[in-house]
């Protein structure tokens, strides 16, 4: 039997690490180049198509991101009648390869994170590895314990399915 090239069966899986008691690596590989992973993680137009999990009924209302050292994200998601923000700044951008933010769960003001993502290049496709590290133990296992990782894996295969879908 043979598998359709980009189906649900050649999918990338995503992987998370926890190191120490602060931090975890979410590593995955995109079947496209870095340049359109690293313009889908930082253009707004872009991002409203992956951020939420779809199968979960989270919807973004609102996605603004000033992509400039010291500028500002914010994403608002919505589920039911329930609202909850994600918002942070801008501390390093080298496109394509890496880019460094503080996340913030705006439920949790003063938690934030500092998330250093990279885009690696292999054959084609992109390597990307989003280091977070956590101002606490109980930051990261709050983050944890809100069932992060499952929305995350399952955002993480509708970014592969977007930029899949632009090259």
């Amino acid at each position: 039997m043979s598998v359709k090239k980009g189906t649900e069966a050649e999918r990338p899986t995503t992987t998370l690490e926890l190191l120490g008691d602060r931090e975890l690596v979410i590593t995955r590989s995109f079947r496209a180049p870095p340049h359109l992973v690293f313009e889908a993680w930082t253009k707004p137009e872009w991002v409203r198509r992956w951020w939420a999990p779809k199968s979960r009924g989270v919807e973004i209302v609102e996605c603004t991101a000033q992509l400039e050292v010291g500028g500002r994200y914010r994403y608002l998601l919505r589920h039911g009648e329930n609202e909850f923000g994600f918002s942070g700044r801008y501390t390093e951008i080298s496109p394509p390869r890496r880019l460094v933010y503080t996340q913030c769960f705006e439920a949790f003001p003063g938690l934030e994170a500092i998330v250093t993502v990279t885009f690696e290049e292999r054959n084609g496709h992109t390597f990307m590895s989003s280091h977070e590290l956590y101002p606490s133990p109980e930051a990261r296992e709050g983050a944890l314990s809100s069932g992060m990782e499952d929305g995350m894996r399952e955002t993480m295969d509708q970014l592969d399915d977007l930029v899949r879908s632009l090259c």
